[in-house]
């Protein structure tokens, strides 16, 4: 079987690509080419890093405080009857 595969590399169908699908695969690649373009254009436009200029007022937030952790101030404390 697989000897006679080999003799018969080109069956009827063989070299009828449609030109149609090559279009296909040209405007994807130019599509691909474009996006690649465009986000480096926007990555360039991006500070170096996010930190903030002035953290002072965030620093009071920052300071001891646990990721998720919510605080809760009480102005009277509860009186038990």
């Amino acid at each position: 079987m697989l000897v006679y595969l080999a003799q018969q590399p080109t069956g009827p169908e063989f070299g009828k690509a449609s030109p149609l699908g090559l279009l296909v695969i040209l405007i994807l690649l130019a599509g691909t080419v474009l996006l690649v373009r465009s986000m480096n254009k926007h990555l360039k436009g991006l500070p170096e890093t996010f930190e903030p200029e002035h953290p002072e007022p965030d620093q009071k937030a920052d300071d001891g405080t646990e990721p998720g952790a919510i605080t809760v101030e009480e102005s009277e404390p509860k009186q038990s009857t």
